[in-house]
């Protein structure tokens, strides 16, 4: 539990902030796999409604939940790495402190 933990933590943060950013900006690739098939299949059903000169809005909300899902998942990923690594913070001053208290004198 040192700086390697932290540093590991401090990594997976900026990735995570990188993925939250960029579905923000509307691409798609930060997606999990069954986001993707929830996008795929509002697409699809979408696609055949227009084809067909139907009212495409369910299909637009279901790709803008989809969406949602996704950017709730990465947010709360977020926190709670923000969490662990407070955590490590902490147990680091915690452990830093009992060895200068524990001195020879």
């Amino acid at each position: 539990m040192g700086n390697a933990d932290i540093r590991r933590l401090d990594r997976e943060i900026r990735a995570t902030t990188k993925k939250l950013e960029a579905l923000r900006r509307g691409e798609r690739w930060p997606l999990n796999g069954r986001e993707r098939r929830a996008m795929a299949r509002a697409l699809a059903a979408g696609s055949y409604r227009y084809a067909r000169g139907r009212d495409t809005s369910g299909a637009e909300e279901q790709m803008d939940a989809a969406g949602s899902a996704a950017e709730m998942r990465l947010t709360a990923e977020l926190t709670a790495l923000h969490g662990e690594r407070q955590r490590l913070i902490t147990e680091a001053a915690r452990a830093r402190a009992a060895k200068k208290s524990s001195g020879w004198w």
